[in-house]
């Protein structure tokens, strides 16, 4: 059974917290989006109000070569200051020498900030001498960034094997209770929305909730694969062209099923990836050559919106339409105004992490639906399979797993 912070008493204990502080920055490095943050906040308060200290490790971005300025979590000291109103020290390293001495000499009540884990290699391969030496830093260990639960990486997983206590954080918990509800306590009818670039991300879970499913509205770069593959003419649009098999796959199996899958009619294109393109409305199944679908258009706008507004649980994974421009904008907030407007009428509406949880945030509606997860990739990955390593790691001895 995973253990949770709240039955632990962290009094004189170094808790090394392995949070997930991949937000997005500014070319002046300031925080854009800070909602991971934010919800990681409890866990770290309950540690020093404990009396105990808070030994905080993540990533940022996906260098490739070591130290890259705009991804140092240097950067994150003020916010983080402000918010915990405590000293927040910070190594230059996450591991070596300096760590382990700021480490050493941390009192309790105040935090140490390490380096980002992914200038070191050896955290995405899950080395076991680099988990080693991250497990000597703290007393225990607390996973709170369910955004990375579902990768096996020294931080995550690795880890374990070598501290004696494992707890899960605060967000850890209430991201896996909002989740559950769309596996185990279902109210019907159950719609998903899936949208963003590639298919071959959602498709596992796409698979395991269509014997869920009412009704699948797919909006993006996927819904562009889908009809590629039923014949039609996309144009330059976003698709991916070997997954055709795939997605006749997925239409097979959801008439099987009784599942409503319901694409998009009509597309707003344009000439380029520009707000000040030349734009067009037109069907779907037939984009001119040098042209691409950026946004849904009005009837299929309608036809979505009366869909999630008649749904009782309503989960939405990647977003409708380029809304970062604002000429591409409107599909996904049109879907975002329904999810609010059935989230209202007493459904129960989960955001999936990443660019659909940017949209709600640009858009005002954070506090219009049910919950929004910090994890784009990770709820996937549970929704697929909640029998996730991490998770099993947590939930046993490392010996057993």
């Amino acid at each position: 059974m995973i253990r949770y912070i709240q039955d632990y008493n962290f009094k004189d204990k170094k808790a090394l917290i392995r949070v997930d502080f991949n937000v997005p920055l500014d070319d002046n490095n300031q925080i854009v989006d800070s909602i991971r943050i934010d919800k990681t906040l409890p866990t770290i308060q309950k540690v020093l109000a404990d009396g105990g200290a808070a030994i905080l490790m993540s990533h940022l971005g996906r260098p490739k070569h070591g130290y890259v300025d705009s991804m140092s979590l240097k950067h994150l000291i003020p916010y983080l200051t402000d918010k915990l109103d405590t000293i927040v020290r910070f190594a230059s390293d996450c591991i070596g020498n300096e760590a382990e001495e700021k480490s050493k000499l941390l009192q309790n009540g105040e935090v140490l900030l390490l380096e980002n884990v992914r200038f070191h290699t050896a955290e995405e391969k899950g080395e076991s001498t680099f988990a080693q030496a991250l497990a000597k830093l703290g007393d225990v260990y607390i996973n709170d960034a369910f955004g990375a639960v579902h990768r096996k990486h020294a931080s995550t997983y690795g880890i374990m094997q070598y501290m004696s206590d494992k707890l899960a954080g605060c967000l850890l918990q209430e991201e896996i209770t909002n989740a559950n509800k769309l596996l185990t306590s279902v109210k019907k009818p159950f719609t998903a929305i899936i949208g963003g670039t590639k298919i071959t991300d959602k498709i596992q879970t796409m698979e395991a909730l269509l014997s869920k499913l009412d009704n699948l509205l797919i909006g993006g770069g996927v819904a562009n694969t889908f009809h590629q593959a039923l014949g039609g003419r996309l144009g330059s649009s976003v698709v991916e062209a070997e997954q055709h098999e795939l997605a006749l796959t997925i239409l097979h199996q959801a008439t099987e099923k009784g599942v409503s899958i319901v694409l998009p009619t009509d597309a707003v294109i344009a000439d380029a990836w520009s707000s000040n393109a030349r734009t067009d409305l037109v069907s779907n199944n037939s984009i001119p050559d040098d042209w691409m679908a950026l946004d849904i258009g009005p009837h299929t706008q309608s036809l979505f919106a009366n869909v999630i507004e008649r749904s009782k649980t309503i989960l939405w994974a990647g977003p409708i339409g380029a809304f970062e421009l604002a000429a591409f904008s409107h599909g996904t907030q049109a879907i975002m105004q329904a999810v609010a407007k059935a989230t209202k009428k007493g459904a129960f509406s989960l955001i999936g992490g990443g660019d659909s949880a940017t949209a709600a945030a640009q858009f005002g509606y954070e506090k219009q639906v049910s919950y929004i997860s910090t994890g784009g990739g990770a709820l996937l990955a549970y929704l697929a399979n909640p029998d996730l390593p991490v998770l099993k790691a947590l939930n046993a001895d490392m010996n057993n797993v």
